[in-house]
């Protein structure tokens, strides 16, 4: 089936593009923030791979050919977490680190078998009601303590968990 929305590669196309360079990416950790802005809870997806292993995910996806970045952030946060969320995409784009994916493991500790993939994360309040959609089976509100715990991260594939390590600190909810 060919694709029809400008900016979208067919699969041979993007298949091509993947073994040749780079693909922008963002990745979003959905929090719940108190009335003073302190995180008071941390959005996992929870996702059924291809070869069948269960997973926690973070909200990513592909920038398109001639999208902002704040406008590829709202459509993969639509997407994952649906039209209700009313994410609060901060004024500033300013990323809290970027992160590198590579098909070969090691040289990051993000790795993605698919491509090199460079990764905008931000951290997004949402303030609505989360229901995950499209290839998500649910969304899993946690502590950032829960959040934080070996078994949590360990099943955040290619580096997914070292990011919300990450997306911990910044916020100031890891020593």
């Amino acid at each position: 089936m060919t694709e029809t929305t400008p900016g979208w590669l067919s699969p041979d196309e993007l298949e091509y593009a993947r073994d040749r360079m780079p693909i922008l990416y963002v990745e979003a950790v959905p929090v719940r923030v108190d009335d003073s802005g302190e995180v008071t809870s941390i959005g996992l997806l929870l996702r059924i791979g291809s070869d069948g292993t269960v997973s926690r995910n973070l909200v990513s996806g592909r920038v398109l050919h001639h999208e902002r970045v704040r406008d590829a952030l709202l459509r993969h946060l639509e997407k994952d977490l649906g039209p209700m969320a009313l994410p609060q995409v901060p004024a500033s784009l300013q990323p809290f680190t970027v992160a590198e994916y590579f098909p070969t493991q090691g040289i990051t500790p993000f790795h993605d078998p698919r491509q090199h993939a460079v990764a905008l994360a931000y951290i997004v309040p949402v303030t609505g009601d989360c229901r995950p959609r499209q290839d998500a089976l649910d969304l899993v509100w946690f502590s950032p303590q829960e959040a934080s715990e070996a078994l949590v991260l360990s099943e955040m594939p290619g580096g997914q968990g070292v990011l919300l390590r990450q997306a911990l600190a910044h916020v100031g909810c890891l020593s």
